[in-house]
């Protein structure tokens, strides 16, 4: 497989998916341990789990707990921000949010607030405005603790835009993650110089999509699986593109000596690597790796920048 080392900056082991469950039945045993022995040895070597909520928060960080290379996000949907309102009491539940994010910090596992954002693609869950409303608020808990932002822009990028821009001194550095917006989206992400992109499979479908993904610089650009979900299927327009697999069977049939079929997991972060170095034609996949790599130390880990750094410049003796 090679000495790539990425961190997956997006995975939602809170999912019941990854228990075994699948729409409500129980297929197989829960097996996070067995899916994380398989990103180690693929060459991950951390992975952020998402909060999106203020108990998917509290389960994202117990999971974070049970292992040093695993740390969380903690914040709110756009989709769950109906809950701020629906506790009976926002500013309470705000405050939940915050003490539980400054706890995960003592422990060393929370690095990012969100998931949070704006998703027009699904108001059925939650109206515009609520959205607007608690994604504004998000940014106090970006400032309150010195926190980069874990950002979810779908189908909003005009409201979203507008509302970073008001709170850009608010948070030191933030993602936007799983995008599949336009060029002309990408270029407003890009115009704020604290904005990295997160791609993953659902970024890399179509050629329009690879299109796109081609002119985010690598030095702003972040890798993830959004697992269980976005996974890179055999229709998508970079599958030539993807180099490494792995054996799958079905949910019904589980091996854990493989992948589940149509279960996205954090193993496969290494075939967005794959397309993205084929469609942006980059030959040295090893040094894309290690810059994507330390974009996500500058901002996630920066007390690791060192050793960030030390990996990169591996890939440039001259530079030393």
């Amino acid at each position: 497989m090679g000495t790539l080392r990425m961190i997956d900056v997006a995975v939602n082991f809170t999912d019941g998916m990854f228990k075994g469950i699948y729409n409500g039945k129980q297929q197989h045993v829960a097996d996070i341990a067995t899916v994380l022995r398989r990103a180690w040895s693929a060459g991950v070597d951390r992975i952020i789990v998402t909060g999106g909520s203020l108990e998917e928060s509290k389960e994202a960080l117990a999971i974070a707990e049970t292992d040093g290379r695993l740390f969380c996000t903690v914040g709110v949907h756009p989709t769950r921000c109906k809950e701020f309102e629906e506790s009976g009491d926002p500013e309470k539940y705000f405050q939940a949010l915050l003490s539980l994010a400054k706890e995960g910090i003592q422990k060393g596992k929370v690095v990012a607030i969100g998931e949070c954002g704006l998703d027009y693609d699904r108001l059925h869950f939650c109206p515009s405005e609520i959205q607007k409303k608690y994604f504004e608020k998000q940014f106090e808990l970006a400032s309150e603790t010195k926190l980069p932002m874990f950002l979810h822009m779908r189908a909003a990028a005009e409201d979203f835009c507008e509302i970073v821009e008001r709170n850009k001194n608010r948070f030191i550095a933030g993602v936007t993650h799983s995008f599949t917006d336009s060029a002309e989206d990408r270029d407003k992400l890009l115009s704020f110089n604290n904005m990295y992109i997160g791609v993953n499979g659902c970024s890399l479908r179509t050629t329009e999509n690879l299109d796109v993904v081609r002119g985010i610089p690598i030095e702003r650009m972040m890798i993830e699986t959004d697992s269980p979900y976005c996974e890179i299927r055999s229709t998508h327009a970079g599958i030539n593109f993807v180099k490494s697999s792995w054996p799958s069977k079905k949910k019904e049939k589980y091996d854990h000596e493989c992948i589940v079929k149509g279960r996205n997991e954090p193993c496969l972060v290494r075939q967005v690597l794959e397309v993205v170095a084929g469609c942006k034609g980059v030959s040295d996949i090893d040094q894309m790796s290690r810059t994507i790599y330390h974009n996500t130390c500058k901002v996630f880990f920066p007390h690791d920048l060192d050793s960030a750094a030390d990996a990169l410049l591996a890939g440039h003796p001259e530079s030393r």
